[in-house]
């Protein structure tokens, strides 16, 4: 929207011809800002709630640096997932305030505070060996405003772990569950607690795991109630579908 169309529809809501929810309901229609080789948009965060999130995996390096740079205009918030140590670098050069965490592949710039709820989102893993993908859906519910308690490595194979942590995972709004192999974790927690939880396959496993699939699988088949299943490995789902379900 130009700087004139802009004036004119607040000239209109001052003057009564335009109600404030329509002029809302106008912004929330504005059109992206067009860089050449992406369309930043700019009113995500008005339409959904939360701003844009930049994928950068299969993404030229020099591209993802110039969205970045659009994007640091705002003064907003800004995640990015799947980025290498070199995306890394190449937006540390623009942004020396960026961090980045290497386990879960993402970028993080924090500008403002975003207020959390008191309840918090539990991200549960059956092994270490799916604390990456953990670590991506916890570190993008915290970016969006929740708190995280992160309870890891308490798969079936030792229920007593599970059992161990019980009261923190039944405590939480949310539970992600996260499992690769047989994926069976989903379905314990799904059965033991009264929240939703979203299940998180992973790529981790023997060869009959064929990448995930049979963990996706298995939690698509759960006979637990209540249970969620996200595409394999995708953490950045599981969190920020968290996210809207704790702060609802």
């Amino acid at each position: 929207m130009k700087t004139f169309e802009l004036r004119k529809l607040l000239e209109e809501v001052k003057s009564g011809q335009v109600e404030v929810e329509q002029a809302v309901d106008h912004l929330k229609e504005l059109p992206y800002k067009d860089i050449g080789i992406a369309k930043i948009d700019y009113h995500r965060e008005l339409r959904n709630g939360y701003p844009e999130v930049i994928y950068c995996e299969g993404k030229d390096v020099g591209h993802i640096q110039q969205i970045v740079g659009e994007m640091l205009k705002g003064n907003n918030n800004i995640l990015a997932t799947r980025a290498s140590e070199n995306v890394y670098k190449a937006i540390k050069e623009i942004c020396p305030d960026a961090e980045y965490h290497p386990l879960a592949r993402i970028i993080t710039v924090k500008r403002k505070e975003v207020s959390a709820p008191d309840s918090y989102i539990a991200v549960v893993t059956g092994g270490t060996s799916d604390i990456a993908v953990a670590e991506e859906a916890a570190i993008t519910a915290e970016m969006l405003g929740n708190r995280v308690e992160r309870i890891y490595d308490v798969g079936v194979a030792g229920l007593h772990r599970l059992l161990g942590n019980l009261d923190r995972i039944t405590h939480a709004k949310v539970v992600i569950a996260v499992a690769g192999m047989e994926g069976a974790l989903a379905s314990v927690v799904g059965g033991l607690v009264d929240k939703p939880v979203l299940a998180v396959p992973t790529s981790i496993g023997y060869g009959a795991n064929f990448n995930g699939l049979s963990a996706l699988l298995s939690m698509l088949n759960s006979c637990s109630s209540g249970v969620a299943v996200m595409n394999i490995d995708n953490g950045f789902g599981a969190g920020y579908m968290a996210s809207m379900i704790n702060k609802l």
